[in-house]
């Protein structure tokens, strides 16, 4: 357990009790430690007062708590604590029950410790959600959002409110049936596909130690705070959890703190059968610490012990698991698959009520309540205006990170960034797309403060490397670039968690195009919850040669154009790669892929970053009156396969335009007359072509046009024999020229 960084960190956490959002009672040191029980029995609460032993698990040793036990008089904190969980798992019902769909058994069993964490552990503005300092959490466990919403709710959060719960999972409903960070305020990322939210919490934690690292000064800490989050069994058997947890112990993640909601159902049955691995050494050996709380069902003093421990832990991350019953409270559904994911039916909702004492009405919350959980509105406004003064001051003492600071939380770029940028003219030496990639991210991490990423073990051969910073590390968490190993998936949900910490955060990550197979479900995240990621991918395509179909990329084109909310850029040299830039960096709730090249290829005449804008523009055209005999149009490094044959059929007398169409979502957004200036519609001699699927070019070239492209797998062999081979050539687009026209 390593010593706190700072006098300023240390006395945090020696001031953690006495701390306005942290009400955690005065009791007996040994009651700290996480006991083998503790319960309430017909009122009474049984806690532990006895210190802590190992138990032998395996090969290997974990902490767990045997205890005395004692009987203590309930008080009246103990009866509203156990009110308020109540007043959590019922809302939580009764939204499922109305709706006729949900999943109550996680917020019945992880009721606890929301409460804790809300109520008495973490720090926010429910007015405020966007606050900078607030603490973030995240619902890995994602179906069941009811908990978030039912603790939003009771927060004071004006995005949850009474006619919100009643309308779960409904049409135009503000709580969706997975928490969805642009439609509910106070939800930090998008969650329900398992192992998502606890990989975006680390990015979310990276962020803030980056943030601590970069800003933070002996006499001003303005970065300052935790990421929480639930996951559960099935986050746990997700190979993703794995590669970004992985990452957190190795970057030493000390803030934060995840509980594992330990019930042992998933929607087959008991886990037994299918996952007996001892989580607790797999985290331990992962670098975590790992803290258990064998009774999260009434065990409030356990959870409250095992955070206060986890807090003390600032070198690595904290795994604590909750033992839990799952649909906790009901007499017959619960600790069983029936109340993973369906209500739980009236009969059985009435038996609840009666099994927990619930005698109020549906979505009631009781006044004492109310009143209770009314204080984190001034609270609230108190922390964040702490801050803000805070910060005040050091703005006055730190003029230059302060501008930095507030670039990256707010999302405002230094007037005229994009200036930044290199541009190419076609006496400029041809080059691989991959290499003007690295001279426009090289140039753009010198004006944009936020900019920072890496590659998956292929920063030498993506060029994704930042030449003027080190590499962030454990030990350096100040620098920017990141080196995330093979482990595509996690990379691109933690590049998501990093770009929705802070709105001028500019993360991007890279591997090789065919491998965002392995990070598809991230990628789809990044479009849904709006998150502008920039997907660096090269060897984007049969260019890339010798290395054969394993690795070249056939229909991913395709297949992200076919994705909403996600810009995919494939440019052709130059001045297309820094315009391709410059799009990514001003979508910031659209991520952007850029396909690069591997093979060299020259600066073409007509292109520019401003044509890019545009996703489709013209670079030569020979006809006039907006009539050319036939059009041709091309992508990436078939763009100059496309210039010279335009070349080759004016020599034969034909009228010939010749279009870059490096982003088929950007052409779309033009207005109907820009689109017709480019594609005009009474000419249907139209060939395009493309090293890649032709699926989805005839919306493109039309019914009487052609497509030259891939549609099967490619080979291994030089690029230039298989190009030659499976005729993505000059001659190839001027026979299906003159095959149109």
């Amino acid at each position: 357990m390593a010593a706190s960084s700072s006098l300023s960190t240390l006395s945090h956490h020696q001031t953690l009790l006495s701390h306005p959002k942290t009400h955690l009672p005065t009791t007996p040191a040994s009651s700290l430690l996480v006991p083998t029980t503790s319960s309430k029995v017909n009122g009474v609460l049984l806690k532990s007062t006895s210190s802590s032993r190992r138990l032998r698990v395996g090969s290997r040793s974990a902490v767990v708590r045997a205890a005395a036990v004692e009987a203590l008089e309930s008080t009246d904190t103990d009866q509203l604590v156990e009110k308020s969980v109540n007043t959590i798992r019922f809302l939580a019902i009764d939204a499922v029950e109305k709706a006729n769909s949900g999943h109550p058994g996680l917020p019945m069993g992880c009721a606890p410790m929301g409460h804790i964490l809300y109520d008495e552990i973490m720090r926010y503005n429910p007015k405020n959600p966007y606050w900078f300092n607030r603490d973030r959490f995240v619902l890995s466990a994602g179906h069941g959002c009811m908990l978030q919403y039912a603790l939003l709710h009771l927060a004071g959060y004006d995005s949850v409110l009474e006619e919100d719960l009643k309308t779960f999972r409904q049409w135009g409903s503000r709580i969706p049936g997975h928490p969805e960070n642009f439609e509910t305020p106070g939800v930090e990322v998008t969650t329900g596909p398992l192992g998502q939210g606890i990989a975006n919490a680390v990015g979310l934690a990276l962020a803030e130690k980056h943030l601590a690292a970069r800003f933070n000064k002996p006499d001003a800490e303005i970065v300052d705070h935790y990421t929480y989050v639930i996951l559960g069994d099935g986050c746990q058997m997700e190979g993703i959890a794995q590669e970004a947890c992985s990452l957190a112990g190795h970057w030493g993640l000390g803030k934060l703190i995840a509980f594992y909601d330990d019930n042992h159902i998933s929607i087959d049955g008991d886990t037994a059968i299918a996952f007996t691995e001892s989580v607790d050494l797999r985290f331990e050996a992962l670098g975590w610490h790992v803290i258990w709380v064998k009774n999260g069902n009434t065990g409030y003093d356990e959870i409250r012990a095992a955070i206060k421990e986890a807090k003390t832990v600032t070198d690595k991350p904290t795994l604590i698991k909750v033992t839990t019953t799952i649909g906790f409270g009901s007499p017959n559904k619960s600790n069983s698959y029936s109340v993973h994911g369906s209500a739980l039916g009236s009969k059985e909702v009435e038996a609840t009520r009666q099994n927990l004492g619930w005698p109020y009405e549906p979505f009631h919350v009781p006044e004492e309540v109310k009143k209770h959980w009314s204080r984190h509105t001034p609270e609230g406004a108190s922390l964040e205006a702490e801050w803000n003064t805070k910060f005040a001051e050091y703005e006055k003492k730190y003029p230059e990170d302060a501008t930095e600071f507030k670039s990256i939380t707010t999302g405002e770029f230094p007037a005229g960034w994009e200036k930044a940028l290199p541009t190419y003219t076609p006496e400029t030496p041809g080059d691989a797309t991959r290499n003007l990639s690295q001279q426009c991210l090289n140039a753009l991490a010198k004006v944009i403060p936020g900019l920072l990423g890496g590659s998956a073990d292929l920063a030498s051969s993506n060029m994704t490397l930042l030449k003027m910073f080190g590499d962030f590390q454990k030990d350096t968490p100040e620098e920017r670039n990141v080196r995330f190993g093979v482990r595509e998936h996690g990379m691109g949900a933690i590049c998501n968690g990093i770009c929705l910490h802070s709105p001028g955060f500019v993360p991007y990550c890279a591997t090789f195009f065919v491998f965002t197979d392995y990070m598809r479900g991230a990628m789809r995240i990044s479009a849904l919850s709006e998150a502008g990621v920039i997907y660096v991918m090269t060897h984007d395509s049969i260019g890339l040669g010798e290395d054969g179909p394993t690795h070249q990329p056939i229909e991913h084109l395709a297949s992200f154009r076919a994705m909403p909310n996600i810009l995919m850029l494939r440019p052709a040299d130059g001045n297309e790669t820094a315009g391709s830039y410059k799009v990514a960096v001003e979508n910031r709730k659209t991520p952007s892929i850029l396909a690069l090249s591997r093979q060299k290829l020259p600066n073409l005449p007509g292109t520019s970053i401003e044509g890019v804008e545009k996703g489709g523009y013209t670079i030569t055209d020979n006809s006039s009156g907006n009539k050319p005999d036939v059009i041709l149009i091309g992508t990436g490094s078939e763009l100059e396969i496309a210039a010279k044959a335009g070349d080759e059929l004016r020599k034969e007398g034909k009228a010939v335009r010749v279009v870059s169409f490096v982003s088929w979502e950007l052409f779309e957004k033009q207005s109907d007359e820009y689109k017709e200036s480019v594609l005009p519609s009474d000419v249907t001699a139209r060939v395009s072509i493309e090293a890649g699927s032709t699926f989805g070019w005839h919306k493109i070239v039309g019914s009487k046009g052609k497509a030259i492209g891939i549609d099967k797998f490619g080979a291994s062999a030089p690029a230039g024999k298989i190009y030659q081979e499976y005729g993505i050539t000059v001659e190839a687009v001027v026979e299906a020229a003159k095959s149109v026209c």
